[in-house]
């Protein structure tokens, strides 16, 4: 029997019509993506070849801010201190106390397992929710806002420390549910109630802003989670209600608002938007390179507490525009490399905690630049990492920690930096490992050993 050839498309005979051409299918949004993943790999390797430059950037870009911080805070705040007869390092030198501590509770963290964290979730939201409620019976009231407890000559503030906390128990409980998400029910209890009750408690003390933070963190915890995205919308509703009514009930913040909308001072003569106008003042005359480190004209008291919430307006007035670019980068890096770690998670514990952690700090930025350049009405945010506050720079120094331990995990093993703590989680699948001439081997590994004899016995049998 003879076969009948058989002829391929290419040996058609052509018609003498043009071949149209192949439309290209790849978008704009493909190709950037695309170039971000290049970039990623070039930058970082693949495969057991990662040389760990997201962990890098992140502890780069973080120590990079904290020194900017301490540096600025011995700028902004030395002329308040000699006015007030205080030494003009006093706060240089307190932030630089407490960074200290931070950074070297950063590196414990970075180098243990985060799973092992879960133990913490329940006692450190319950220790969290006493401290608020000790806020408001024995806690100090600093310009309207009682946030803070006097622990011998340190004041320390607890609602920083809900932050993480919080963001720690609703990775742990959200991961525990997985799949029963998908209801409505299961989303609310106990997620919804505990954080609220966290946001009630910072509310009472009259802290809008920070109040607006956790809600930040809580929605965060929830979007990772993957919770259907309608009941964002009914969240938002109710939160659009909410501030409506903290607004309309509080002739303070009512002021701040209409001032701000407006530009007119309020009805009894205060000049709600005296703080703001005197930081776009500093952001104005700084230009291109500022007038010069320590050089401000606007922390002569025009700037009430410029080392605190309106920092970046000092920032822009000595060091220019060149210098708040810098420090818009060194988010955007922080912040870029943060989401490589959050997109690598494959465990849902872990993609929320690292997620929750980025809305967090970049979130927080986010309001605390918006409100010194005039985009949103004032309101007690302070910048991560920069502003004035031991409490919150050494919580976001902890924060960072922890996503540190989980960017670590993906470097090549030979390039990681080596543990301080052994103990964590066992991996699921892994029987407990015993000694073998010298070596730790696990459960995993015996298999493949059993497995490869296996394939050796019928392959002699075979032959």
């Amino acid at each position: 029997m003879v076969s009948t050839p058989t002829r391929s498309p290419d040996s058609r005979p052509h018609s003498g019509k043009p071949a149209s051409p192949i439309k290209s299918t790849i978008t704009l949004p493909d190709r950037i993506r695309g170039m971000y993943r290049a970039f990623w790999s070039m930058l970082e390797g693949t495969g057991t070849s990662k040389n760990g430059s997201t962990y890098y950037l992140i502890l780069g870009s973080t120590l990079a801010l904290t020194a900017i911080g301490i540096m600025m805070v011995l700028s902004a705040s030395s002329v308040e201190s000699i006015a007030a007869g205080k030494s003009p390092y006093g706060d240089a030198l307190k932030q630089g106390m407490f960074a200290a501590i931070g950074i070297f509770t950063m590196f414990v963290l970075s180098r243990i397992n985060v799973v092992w964290l879960k133990r913490l979730a329940w006692p450190g939201l319950g220790v969290a929710l006493l401290l608020l409620v000790l806020v408001q019976l024995i806690g100090d009231e600093v310009n309207g806002n009682k946030n803070w407890i006097d622990l011998g000559g340190i004041t320390f503030q607890p609602s920083e420390a809900s932050k993480l906390t919080l963001a720690l128990w609703m990775a742990t409980v959200l991961a525990r549910k997985g799949k029963l998400l998908r209801r409505w029910l299961h989303v609310l209890i106990p997620a919804v109630p505990l954080a609220g009750a966290v946001i009630a408690l910072v509310l009472l003390g009259n802290d809008l802003g920070t109040a607006m933070i956790i809600m930040m963190i809580t929605a965060a915890a929830l979007f990772f989670a993957g919770v259907p995205l309608y009941l964002f919308g009914f969240a938002a509703l109710a939160a659009a209600a909410g501030t409506a009514v903290m607004a309309i009930t509080s002739s303070n913040r009512m002021c701040r608002i209409t001032s701000w909308w407006t530009g007119q001072s309020c009805a009894d003569g205060i000049d709600a938007n005296y703080q703001a106008t005197n930081g776009l003042y500093g952001l104005a005359s700084g230009g291109w390179f500022g007038v010069g480190l320590g050089q401000s004209r606007q922390k002569y008291s025009w700037i009430p507490e410029a080392h605190n919430d309106f920092i970046f307006a000092i920032i822009g007035e000595e060091l220019g525009l060149v210098g708040t670019v810098v420090v818009l980068v060194l988010f955007a890096i922080l912040g870029a490399a943060i989401y490589r770690v959050v997109v690598a998670q494959e465990d849902m514990f872990h993609r929320v905690l690292a997620g929750t952690i980025m809305v967090w700090l970049l979130g927080q930025a986010t309001v605390n630049m918006a409100v010194v350049t005039g985009l949103m009405p004032v309101i007690g945010v302070p910048l991560p990492f920069i502003s004035y506050g031991g409490s919150a720079l050494l919580m976001s120094l902890c924060a960072v920690g922890v996503v540190l331990s989980l960017a670590r995990a993906q470097m090549a093993l030979a390039l990681r930096p080596k543990k301080l703590l052994n103990f964590g989680a066992r991996k699921a699948g892994g029987a407990p490992g015993r000694t073998v001439a010298g070596r730790k081997t696990t459960g995993t590994n015996t298999a493949g050993r059993n497995k490869t004899a296996g394939a050796k016995t019928t392959a002699r049998k075979r032959s």
